[in-house]
C-alpha cells in the first residue's frame, strides 16, 4: 500500500525505492540501526549478539541473536531484497543449532557483546540480563525454552510467506517485518509492517496453536501402549489380534469365514471385524485393516480376508478373553 504525503488538502503519493538504489548495505546500514534501535520491529526485546557463529566452523552466522521478556531465544535475519532470498529455511538452521543455549553460555555470549560494543561502562552482563527478565536470580528451567524466529527484509515471495504460515501452524514462532523504503524530497523514509502473522490476529493465532499444541500433548498421554506376551512374542493391543487369528488360522484351517466367525464372531470386534478385500478398499477404509500379504486371511474356498487394526478399549479386553477361552496364553506386561 503506497504512502501519501499530505498538504494544503492534497495527498501527494511518496515513491517508493529500494535499498540498493539508495548504496543502503545490510550489515553496514541496516543491521546496525536494528541493533541499536530492535524496538523497531519489536519493543521486548535485548540484543545479546551480532553475527554470532561460536556454533558454526563456516561463514554462517546469526545477523541478530536476542532474547525476548519470555527467556526465549530469538533468532533475527536480515535481507535487504525484494524476495526474502529463502531467509526462512537459513533462519530454521540457525534456530536449531543455538536452541539449546543454556543460562551460563548465554550470559558468555552477551558479555562478548557487550565488550565488542566497547560500551559496557562498568555493566555485569548477567545481571543486566537479570533485570531485563526481571528475575531475581538466574532460573535454567525457566530459560530458553522456545527459540523464536524474526524475519525483516524489503519484501517477501509468495513461497516464502506459505512456508511461513504453514511452520506458524506446525507450531514454530517466526514472525515476517517488512521494511519498505520510501525516498521524500531528500530524505529516506522507512515504513516498518509486520506482515505475519498479522498483529491483530498475533495473540488470537498463539492461543490457538497453543491449544492444538495441548490437544497433540493429551492424546499422546493417553494413547495406551500396554504390551502383551503371545507365543513367545511381545505385542502391543493391535497386533496381538492379529497374530492370535493368524494363529488359529494356521492350526484350524478354515474352509471358509463362517469357520472363523464361529469362534471369532464379527461383533467380538470393530465394525467389519473381518472385511473383504475385493475390489480395493477405499484408501479411508483400507488405513483401518491389516493389508500386507502376509497379514490377510486366506481361507479353503480361496476367498480372502482383511482383519481391522482398530482395537482398544473394552472390545479388546472382550477379545483376549475369548482367546484365553479357546486355550491360547497371553500374558499382559505391566
Amino acid at each position: 500500500m503506497p504512502i501519501f504525503s499530505y498538504q494544503d488538502k492534497f495527498l501527494s503519493e511518496i515513491s517508493r525505492t529500494r535499498f540498493n538504489l539508495e548504496d543502503v548495505q545490510e550489515r553496514r546500514d541496516l543491521q546496525a540501526a536494528l541493533r541499536k534501535n530492535i524496538s523497531v520491529i519489536a519493543d521486548d526485546l535485548l540484543i545479546i549478539s551480532e553475527e554470532f557463529s561460536e556454533w558454526s566452523e563456516g561463514r554462517r552466522s546469526i545477523d541478530l541473536l536476542a532474547i525476548d521478556k519470555q527467556a526465549n531465544i530469538v533468532v533475527i535475519e536480515l535481507k535487504r531484497t525484494e524476495t526474502g532470498d529463502h531467509m526462512e529455511l537459513q533462519a530454521i538452521r540457525y534456530a536449531a543449532m543455538i536452541s539449546t543455549l543454556t543460562w551460563k553460555s548465554t550470559v558468555d555470549i552477551f558479555r562478548a557483546h557487550l565488550t565488542k560494543e566497547d560500551h559496557t561502562g562498568g555493566k555485569d552482563a548477567e545481571q543486566e540480563l537479570l533485570g531485563f527478565l526481571d528475575w531475581e536470580e538466574a532460573n535454567q528451567d525457566d530459560f530458553g525454552s522456545e527459540t523464536h524466529i524474526v524475519l525483516v527484509s524489503a519484501n517477501f515471495s509468495n513461497e516464502l510467506t506459505t512456508s511461513v504460515m504453514w511452520l506458524n501452524a506446525q507450531g514454530i514462532s517466526i514472525k515476517c517485518i517488512q521494511i519498505s523504503p520510501y525516498k521524500f524530497e531528500d530524505k529516506l523514509l522507512i515504513n516498518v509492517q509486520q506482515i505475519i502473522p498479522l498483529p491483530e490476529t498475533e495473540d488470537y493465532q498463539i492461543k490457538v496453536r497453543k491449544k492444538e499444541e495441548g490437544k497433540k500433548s493429551a492424546r499422546s498421554q493417553s494413547r495406551d501402549f500396554t504390551k502383551f506376551i503371545f507365543n513367545g512374542k511381545e505385542y502391543n493391543k493391535r497386533k496381538l489380534v492379529l497374530a492370535v487369528i493368524q494363529k488359529w488360522v494356521e492350526e484350524n484351517k478354515p474352509k471358509s469365514l463362517s469357520n472363523l466367525t464361529e469362534y471369532f464372531p464379527q461383533e467380538l470386534g470393530p465394525r467389519g471385524l473381518f472385511s473383504p478385500i475385493d475390489p480395493p478398499m477405499h484408501p479411508d477404509q483400507a488405513k483401518r485393516y491389516f493389508l500386507d500379504k502376509d497379514e490377510l486371511i486366506k481361507f479353503g474356498d480361496g476367498s480372502r480376508r482383511a482383519i481391522s487394526n482398530q482395537w482398544g478399549g473394552k472390545g479388546h479386553e472382550k477379545f483376549v478373553k475369548t482367546a484365553r477361552d479357546l486355550g491360547f496364553e497371553i500374558e499382559k506386561m505391566n
